[in-house]
């Protein structure tokens, strides 16, 4: 390997630092939109040479006006390339070989070459055969090439043979540089955008004012020639001309409403209410742009659908959204490259299969295996490539976006899989690890919980294909990490109201510091931060102690040394983070002010107008959908202390209403109550006739070995379902976290095992530091929700809660009326019919008093 020669510079020590210096050989080629964005390099590199001593050759051949004063030092080579591309070529390797050794080059734009001959082709051949000439020479040597002037036919040939390939972008007369390709070296940002200001040349650090530079700019896919365009580029070729015929006045805006129509059915969703919501929400330049960034072809599913109208809603809604939103810059990969994957690697005639509600696991493992080692389209894999060198380094999410995901009444939260990929190392590394993100979510299609999941709702025939969602990873880098300053779900209709003074209706949010994977899943050893935006103070908790007991403690980050998502001490990131982090905004004290603090987020709610946005944001939102919804969004302080928050999902969030409720009856004594608990309930209010009780003894199951704990667990899921002919309202009491993962916090059912109860209440009495956390906006507590489970929480110790164990742990158990084998944990296991505790068995759940009695009638 070629080793930096330290003599050789840029000029600009900035410059040297970000590709780590030059290599004899090297050839740079600076992608800009203007030859003006060029000028700024040449000056520096010119005086490096004279300092260094080297020949500095300028090859004089464009339109333009000249890189050089005539009075300059430099070799002026004049070169005519009208006659010809042979004469041309020969001209210019007769003055480096005239030149001898080593020297600096520099070229004129090369993109007028193309036009005087006519061909992009005939531009990629001449740097195959200059610049190895050059390489071989181990001469220095700068080329500019206008942006998006040419096709693959010079880009691709360009791109594989030059060392080092950098954009270089002019946003509010400032210069960014992003480079595309450094060859045989490396460092951990070397392909992050970089701002330059005179000398200095310093990563951007954070998302958004990277999405917002090169968000704005025109990229595309691979352009195609006219004649090889399918149905596909050829609608979006006549979009594209529709709506410059309509800037230009050259066309009535009326006659593009078909023109959209057709784009929306043929990339957003097949869904009426969806699609009247896109039609009223995203015009045809929305359309145009979305279209530049799909991958393939094909619906671009739920989620991406979800995340770009609700974009769309908040810019049309008020302007103020602009300057408040941080600009996506996502891609989407349509449902066809799924379709044509399961096709190439043997998968479809397996996929069919599932459509049998007989059958329609039978195969599953063997698709999902085939899957995972499948290979993709040599053009799929072009664009996956391009996209990558589009995001550089900046680390990217890879998101399930099916097309019956995020849709009115189908939510699939948590069904499917998403994956974060750090995007650090190697070219090849980052793209190894995309495909493997890609591959893993394509499997995550066939697994059992997602087929269940659609069998349950009678969807196994519904044409459910899975496109994907790549979004930048909102943060900023502090140090070897990268994380959101606040990362959190919100919901326009609060249904967990723990006080009379909380309007359901004004909403909720789910706060977590770091990455929303703490507040989407159900985080078995922290806790989050609930707030009702009526009322963002008010707290369950009733003293500092508590606050700072049910606090997080812990912080899901992106480690890019180690290229993967960890969980760290918040003490530990905050430290790393160090000023750069409203650490004032975020962190509570006591009345020491010790420590690092508590993460409370209660400066946050206090001291900005954060609560009224999100209020705003979500209220904008549920009236566009006209039904409550789901977000999840982060949010991020810039070092002036405004901040942006970044909408990445919205969805229609599965609310019922209330059904009938009385109020608790007070003539009822202890002995006839089976449950009180208060505080944490969530659900819609009703009254249920309770047929069957599944009890876990909490002391019981303290004592049972950890390895019992999970065959309990699938225990219960087959009592469950074998609930028999007359199919009883199902009421689920036990010890800690049910759907925990960690056996020693809960009962680790998963959701397909107690998919078939009508109620589960927690009981907190397992461990006394345990408290369950009330996890709105996690999968576990959507689904619960989404299919009208009511949830509770019982605490023994607090007053007005109550459970009669000695009642449950004395009433018959009809364990074996259900399953053919003896009961294996008769002291931990009860499965009780109302009818033998002597009548009705009523549970009466108030959420909006947070109140629920179970008892004998």
């Amino acid at each position: 390997m070629t080793q930096v020669d330290a003599h050789l510079s840029t000029g600009l020590s900035g410059l040297d630092g970000m590709i780590r210096g030059l290599i004899p050989g090297d050839n740079l080629v600076w992608q800009v939109d203007s030859v003006d964005d060029y000028l700024p390099l040449v000056e520096p590199y010119c005086q490096s040479a004279a300092r260094q001593g080297q020949r500095l050759v300028y090859m004089r051949f464009a339109s333009h006006n000249p890189l050089l004063a005539a009075n300059s030092n430099a070799q002026v080579v004049q070169l005519n390339p009208s006659g010809g591309f042979e004469s041309f070529i020969t001209d210019v390797h007769k003055a480096i070989r005239a030149n001898g050794r080593g020297g600096y080059y520099l070229f004129d734009s090369l993109s007028g070459l193309a036009d005087d001959w006519h061909s992009d082709q005939m531009l990629g051949n001449f740097f195959m055969l200059t610049c190895p000439y050059l390489f071989d020479m181990e001469a220095i040597a700068y080329f500019a090439l206008q942006r998006n002037r040419h096709s693959h036919h010079a880009l691709g040939p360009i791109g594989e043979t030059a060392q080092v390939v950098i954009n270089i972008y002019r946003q509010k007369d400032r210069l960014y540089l992003h480079p595309q390709k450094v060859q045989q070296r490396h460092s951990s940002t070397m392909y992050m955008l970089h701002k330059w200001d005179g000398n200095n040349v310093e990563p951007v650090l954070s998302s958004a004012t990277t999405s917002e530079i090169l968000g704005s700019l025109c990229w595309s896919r691979r352009q195609l020639p006219a004649e090889s365009l399918g149905a596909w580029d050829r609608l979006f070729s006549k979009a594209g001309e529709t709506l410059d015929a309509l800037r230009l006045g050259l066309a009535a805006p009326a006659g593009s409403q078909n023109l959209l129509d057709r784009l929306l059915r043929m990339c957003i969703s097949r869904d009426d209410r969806i699609l009247r919501l896109a039609s009223k929400h995203l015009a045809l330049a929305d359309m145009v742009d979305i279209g530049k960034r799909i991958i393939g072809t094909g619906l671009i599913g739920g989620k991406s659908a979800g995340m770009l109208i609700g974009n769309a809603v908040l810019r049309h809604d008020n302007p103020k959204w602009d300057s408040l939103l941080e600009k996506h810059d996502s891609f989407f990969v349509g449902s066809d490259v799924f379709c044509t994957y399961l096709v190439r690697n043997g998968v479809w005639w397996i996929r069919e299969q599932q459509r049998d509600e007989k059958s329609f696991l039978d195969g599953a493992d063997r698709g999902r295996q085939r899957i995972l080692m499948g290979a993709f389209a040599p053009d799929i894999l072009e664009q996956f490539e391009q996209m990558l060198d589009y995001f550089g380094q900046s680390p990217i999410i890879v998101r399930s976006s099916s097309l019956l995901e995020d849709n009115f009444g189908n939510a699939f939260a948590g069904k499917y899989e998403s994956v974060f990929c750090a995007n650090q190392g190697s070219r090849a590394k980052r793209l190894e690890d995309f495909l493997s993100a890609v591959r893993t979510i394509y499997a995550s299609a066939m697994s059992h919980k997602a087929l269940l999941y659609r069998a349950q709702r009678g969807m196994l025939q519904s044409d459910e294909q899975m496109a994907l969602l790549i979004q930048r990873v909102s943060g900023s880098h502090y140090g070897r990490l990268f994380l959101p300053q606040i990362a959190g779900v919100g919901f326009s209709f609060n249904p967990y109201c723990w006080s009379e003074y909380i309007d359901p209706r004004a909403g909720m949010i789910r706060l977590v510091f770091g990455l929303g994977t703490r507040a989407v899943n159900r985080s078995d050893d922290d806790y989050t931060r609930v707030a009702a935006l009526n009322d963002p103070s008010r707290r369950p908790e009733t003293n500092f102690d508590k606050v700072r007991r049910y606090s997080q403690k812990n912080v899901d980050v992106l480690d890019l040394e180690a290229n993967q998502l960890v969980s760290a001490p918040f003490e530990q990131v905050s430290a790393q983070a160090g000023k750069r982090v409203p650490a004032d905004l975020l962190v509570s004290h006591d009345g020491e002010g010790g420590g690092s603090g508590v993460l409370t987020f209660d400066g946050l709610f206090e001291r900005t107008d954060f609560v009224t946005r999100m209020r705003e944001m979500l209220s904008a939102l549920q009236s566009a959908y006209n039904s409550p919804v789901d977000t999840e969004f982060t949010c991020n302080f810039d070092e002036d202390g405004r901040y942006k928050i970044n909408l990445l999902q919205c969805r229609p969030l599965q609310v019922k209403e209330s059904g009938p409720t009385a109020p608790p009856p007070v003539d009822v004594n202890d002995s006839q109550v089976l449950l009180r608990a208060g505080g944490a309930v969530i659900g819609r209010g009703r009254l249920i006739n309770i047929g069957r009780l599944i009890y876990v003894s909490p002391s019981a199951y303290w004592r049972l070995p950890m390895n019992d704990r999970y065959a309990l667990a699938r225990l219960i899921g087959q009592i469950v379902h074998a609930a028999g002919r007359d199919k009883p309202d199902v009421l689920l009491i036990g010890p800690g976290r049910w759907g925990t993962t960690t056996p020693s916090l809960g009962v680790p059912v998963s959701y397909a095992d107690i998919d078939k109860v009508c109620a589960i209440c927690e009981v907190v009495s397992m461990n006394g530091q345990l408290v369950p956390d009330v996890s709105l906006g996690t999968h576990f507590l959507n689904e619960l929700v989404e299919m009208d489970v009511l949830y509770m929480a019982l605490f023994p110790l607090k007053e007005g809660n109550f459970l009669n164990e000695e009642m449950l742990e004395n009433a018959p158990d009809r364990f074996k009326s259900l399953c053919t084998d003896s009961n294996p944990f008769p002291a931990v296991l009860r499965v009780i019919d109302a009818r033998d505790l002597g009548a009705a068995v009523i549970l009466n759940a108030n959420t909006l008093e947070q109140t629920v009695v179970c008892h004998i009638a």
